[in-house]
């Protein structure tokens, strides 16, 4: 039995994890947390999902319940998610992370923390788009520098960070294989007089509108032809699905930093 905490608790992420804990045999929930101040703090994580008394407090630090579990899920904010790492390799447990948006300071300390603890750090958890990552390194190695590349994804009105944490990894997944510095070629909009497209350059355009859960398109446009790839999700549920595998993996791995390819078993195909 896997013994999971989640964070962000009372969000829409949050949910939809402790409800699907709850249906998976092998895992039960034993800790839920959310930020100090939140209306959520104090009651049972089932209120509100349909769930019943689940038995688990909501608490306001993840220090509070860290000894209950072998595995924290978090999908908060870069900043937060973060701490919670400290305090999970603090006491050895296990962390599987889906937020987004961490800045390269963040990153070096992930992958300091991660020396003590094992933790599975993905932006998009999603099978559907793990398999598309792999898809895209190999058409990517194929097409060469024939191909023009442009990304465009669009996600809810609601969501924090610019491009999406999924965009960005395609393109460096792409930039990588064509053997370009993203930094350098990145292209996040475009206004006015800009000039002709330049041969390297890879555009990356963000939409926010609406419910949108999440979609990505990437097309490889050549002379005469266009490739696209695209990745609709309909609901959270394959994101948290994807979390609650990659908690029960990682479970069972030696310290150090893995992402979704490694869950699934799909590094080096």
């Amino acid at each position: 039995m896997v013994k999971a905490i989640v964070t962000g608790a009372a969000g829409r992420m949050g949910g939809r994890i402790i409800s699907l804990i709850a249906a998976t045999d092998g895992m039960e929930l034993v800790g839920a947390v959310e930020q100090k101040g939140h209306d959520a703090v104090g009651r049972d994580a089932g209120e509100g999902l349909g769930l019943g008394k689940t038995g688990v407090v909501i608490e306001d630090s993840l220090a509070a319940c860290i000894d209950r579990g072998d595995v924290v899920i978090d999908f908060t904010f870069h900043e937060s998610s973060v701490g919670h790492l400290e305090t999970a390799a603090g006491k050895r447990r296990a962390m599987v992370i889906g937020s987004t948006g961490f800045t390269e300071d963040e990153m070096g300390r992930i992958r300091g923390l991660a020396v003590n603890t094992r933790c599975v750090l993905s932006p998009n958890m999603s099978v559907g788009v793990n398999v598309l990552f792999s898809i895209l390194d190999m058409a990517a190695g194929i097409l060469k520098d024939d191909y023009d590349v442009e990304i465009v994804e669009a996600h809810h009105h609601l969501k924090k960070d610019a491009p999406s944490g999924t965009a960005m990894k395609m393109a460096q997944i792409i930039a990588a294989r064509l053997g370009r510095n993203l930094d350098k070629v990145g292209v996040y909009g475009r206004k006015g007089l800009i000039g002709e497209r330049t041969k390297d350059e890879i555009g990356i355009q963000t939409l926010r509108a609406g419910d949108i859960v999440g979609e990505h398109t990437v097309m490889f446009c050549g002379a005469g032809e266009r490739l696209e790839f695209i990745h609709r999700a309909h609901s959270r549920d394959n994101f948290a699905k994807g979390a609650i595998r990659a908690a029960q993996w990682i479970v069972g791995q030696k310290n150090g930093l893995y992402d979704m390819l490694d869950v699934l078993g799909m590094k080096g195909n």
